[in-house]
Formats: structure tokens, sequence, C-alpha cells
């Protein structure tokens, strides 16, 4: 399966246009973002838990990263509400569960494999009432990760760079502004290809997650 595997031009996922797909494990379902490969694939998604769902133990090869949008997830490590942020590194691996339901925004085999921090931090939700607060969660190279709280009317760039940049909005709404202007609503995602500025517009209060430079070491083909 290839979808939205065209790195090279400007890909979006809208939550009212959006559809989940039931994996192998009962109660879990994932809705691509982009994805190539079968069921092992290199993919960034929505996963959707059911209250008391399992997926079965599998190992991390290039690594992955998740992000709790609702609910509480959880692993043989430990218990994950909403707003945590878990980076595990290439060769991990985990059992994950979900008793209550949740919602992960998740990104799988899209690491260096020498990045080998494992890293879980508990996020912050709030925005200010004025301007833009930025913590960056993670840097390799000049990959980052970065999570944005912004009052309404702040504006959110980044320069072009040579990898592309992605964007999740988590909370809140924004414009975002390429050749034309669209609204963006919660849950909405969108990928900005090599070469090409970042340029959103906060709406409201607004929480974003930003990826800046965003190699494609889990598949030597779309590098």
């Amino acid at each position: 399966m290839r979808f939205r595997d065209r790195v090279d031009e400007y890909s979006w996922s809208l939550p009212q246009t959006r559809q989940f797909i039931s994996s192998p494990a009962t109660g879990v379902e994932r809705a691509p973002l982009f994805r190539i490969g079968g069921e092992t694939a290199r993919a960034t998604s929505l996963v959707r838990y059911a209250p008391g769902s399992v997926f079965p133990e599998h190992q991390h090869p290039f690594g992955e990263e998740f992000l709790v949008l609702e609910g509480e997830f959880a692993d043989e490590a430990g218990r994950y509400p909403a707003f945590t942020w878990v980076h595990n590194p290439h060769g991990s691996h985990h059992s994950p569960r979900s008793d209550t339901g949740c919602l992960l925004f998740v990104r799988l085999r899209e690491m260096n494999p020498d990045d080998t921090v494992q890293r879980v931090l508990c996020l912050e939700e709030r925005t200010p009432e004025t301007g833009k607060s930025e913590q960056l969660l993670h840097r390799f190279g000049d990959e980052e990760v970065v999570w944005a709280q912004a009052a309404a009317g702040v504006r959110l760039a980044r320069a072009a760079n040579f990898h592309g940049q992605e964007a999740l909005v988590v909370r809140g709404s924004v414009e975002w502004q390429t050749d034309q202007v669209r609204r963006l609503e919660a849950q909405s995602w969108i990928r900005v290809p090599p070469g090409c500025p970042l340029r959103l517009t906060t709406l409201e209060p607004s929480v974003i997650y930003l990826r800046v430079s965003c190699r494609n070491f889990g598949d030597p083909g779309i590098r």
C-alpha cells in the first residue's frame, strides 16, 4: 500500500473527510495519513483504541513516536494520559493496550537508527493569553519536534528546508497559507514539501505539533 507517499507534494488530511480502517487487532482502528507498506509499514496514522482493546507485542525498527490526543494509552512500561508524547527508538518494543479507550497520533519506522533516545514527556495543553510558547521536544541532527501553544491571531512560521515539514493541529484551529488559504480544525494534519515554507496563523487559542526537516530514514527508496 502506498498512501500520500509523494513527499515532494503538499499533503493534508482533514477530520471531516477521514476514514478509520480496522486493524488485525479487535477494537483498534487506524486512519492513515501517510503509509508505505502493508501490515508492516512505514507510516504516520491516527490510531483509535476502543476501551479494553489490546494490540500484540511488536518491535520498532526505525523507531516509533506517539502523542496521546484523547483518553489513556498504556503498555508494560506505564500509562500515558492525554498530551503525553513518547519517543521509542530503533530496536525498542512494547505490548500496547487501552483500558479506557484513546486516540493517538503515531509515526512508525521514520527515525534515524542512530537516534537512540528514549523519552516520555507530559505536555501542557494550556495556551498563553498573548503571543506563543514553543517547547522543543526532541532534536536529532537538523530534525526537530516542537510543541507550540499560541493565542489567537499568532503567526507560526518555519523557513523552507531540504527535507520538508509536518504539522498536526492538536487543539484549536489555524489558517494554512500556501498558494491558497485553508482552514484547519483540530486533528488536521499537513505535510509541506522540501523547499517550501510552513506558514500558519491561529484563528483561536491553539496547540500545534510541528516536525521540522522530515528526513526519510525508514525507506531508502524515497530518501
